[in-house]
């Protein structure tokens, strides 16, 4: 009997998971392992919402595996090199499987581990488990990375995903009744210990469970107007999967190929499941870009943004605006839906990332570190391209004179202030034109603040900022 030591770290599912399928059909029996280092994400270890995520996600996993009579073994490390070295030790396991992680620090923390078992005679693989393509897969004509999207896009519609893989079979556990150091999950003291996460307890079911049981709503019954409703924030016509696909209780080929077969046996979903899978393929580009660019999590893909003249005194509009209270309501509905649920439909992203970095001209690092924190679906890749697609210095970005019209995009996306009312109440009792921009009168008799910032006058500041660096190399 040889023992091969399973590696979870994005990938707490049993479907479709490339390392575990090679594990078992390598006749091993296996001991499935997830090691707690989060100081070697460095400055981006998890943020509070996603621990609490991962907290839950990870019971959900062990619920799973224990239902196959599987043992999930949690451990804490300093180390996770001389840690899998330990659990070896301990088992006489001859192989470490593990899906790949992308993040600048891990890969090269990964390649290291393979490096040093490997010379020690370890077995050791890895494969891809979280995109639809490794990111050096594609690449244009002139064999250099892609930096606007829809030809990658084009690129990527050539290269179908492999079908999904199902729960492997048998799944052989290590004769392994504990290990030493193994931890509860409450040891590891994931979730927040002051109770401000009830709104996301309401909001959301975690594990590979719910992410199925959200992937049958969308090809369900909301496949065929997704490209007419998902800009709409009042509306539950998104998938909100996204969490599911950050921690890999779903992987992106389970998506690809459930909407792929919508759309064959429906023909009116074709539209729909084309929208869908293009955003499925921005979280692909995203990750293209980061693997290719790794210093963009926190510094301007284009290199001249850096000289962009930000505001220097702040404080206060941050806090206002991390407190939903701005005086926009689009904006501080959005954010105040961040805070309940740690989750902000992707077009109020785009407003309040807009308001934050052209209007109050705030560096967009401190709003990717907001959001980083606060969001359940915190992708390090997605939140740089989001970030720096609104602040106009990333990959395909939106140009710098775009800047996103608070009342307006209100208006258009939620022309009966549907949204706006679920999370202000205080302007609950506004009619449908005024409560997107109340007047001066109106904010007397209520108890919400007036702009913090003159929409006119920001932008054009905002504008004279960006003519100073055009042209600089």
């Amino acid at each position: 009997m040889s023992i091969a030591i399973v590696w979870f770290r994005r990938d707490l599912r049993l479907h479709d998971n490339p390392a575990l399928t090679h594990a078992v059909q390598a006749g091993h029996h296996i001991l499935p392992l997830y090691i707690h280092a989060p100081h070697e994400e460095g400055e981006w270890t998890l943020g509070a919402a996603s621990r609490w995520w991962l907290h839950h996600s990870l019971a959900a996993f062990k619920q799973q595996l224990q239902q196959q009579l599987v043992p999930f073994a949690i451990l804490t490390s300093h180390d996770s090199l001389s840690t899998l070295q330990n659990v070896i030790q301990q088992t006489g396991a001859v192989a470490v499987y593990w899906n790949r992680c992308y993040e600048p620090l891990l890969r090269q923390r990964d390649q290291q581990i393979k490096t040093h078992l490997r010379s020690q005679g370890i077995q050791v693989y890895s494969t891809n488990g979280f995109l639809l393509n490794e990111p050096w897969e594609v690449e244009t004509q002139q064999h250099t990375p892609f930096k606007v999207f829809t030809p990658y896009w084009r690129a990527c519609q050539n290269r179908p995903p492999a079908e999904p893989l199902p729960i492997p079979s048998p799944l052989l556990a290590a004769p392994i009744t504990e290990l030493a150091q193994a931890v509860n999950l409450e040891q590891l003291e994931l979730p927040p210990r002051i109770p401000w996460a009830g709104g996301l307890t309401q909001t959301w079911t975690v594990g590979e469970t719910g992410a199925w049981a959200l992937l049958d709503q969308l090809c369900g019954d909301k496949l065929h107007d997704y490209h007419e409703r998902r800009d709409f924030p009042s509306s539950d016509g998104i998938s909100r999967l996204s969490p599911y696909l950050r921690f890999g209780e779903v992987s992106p080929r389970q998506l690809y190929h459930a909407v792929q077969q919508c759309m064959a046996h429906n023909p009116e979903c074709r539209k729909g499941g084309e929208s869908f899978l293009r955003q499925l393929y921005w979280r692909e580009f995203a990750w293209h870009l980061l693997y290719h660019f790794p210093h963009t999590t926190n510094q301007p893909l284009n290199a001249k943004y850096q000289a962009y003249p930000w505001a220097t005194d702040y404080d206060a509009v941050l806090s206002a605006w991390q407190q939903g209270q701005t005086g926009y309501p689009i904006v501080d509905a959005g954010m105040r839906e961040l805070w309940h649920t740690g989750w902000m439909h992707n077009r109020v992203r785009m407003i309040v990332a807009s308001l934050l970095t052209k209007n109050a001209q705030i560096p967009w690092q401190l709003g990717a570190q907001w959001f980083w924190d606060t969001l359940v679906d915190a992708d390090l890749a997605n939140n740089s391209l989001g970030w720096q697609w609104v602040a106009g210095c990333g990959a395909d970005a939106a140009p710098y004179y775009r800047i996103f019209n608070p009342y307006t995009q209100s208006e258009k996306f939620d022309p009966q202030g549907q949204y706006l009312r679920r999370w202000l109440p205080e302007l609950a009792t506004l009619d449908n034109r005024s409560i997107h921009n109340p007047s001066a009168a109106q904010l007397a008799d209520l108890d919400y603040p007036a702009p913090m910032i003159d929409y006119k006058s920001s932008r054009e500041a905002a504008l004279m900022g960006y003519e100073q660096i055009k042209g600089k190399a």
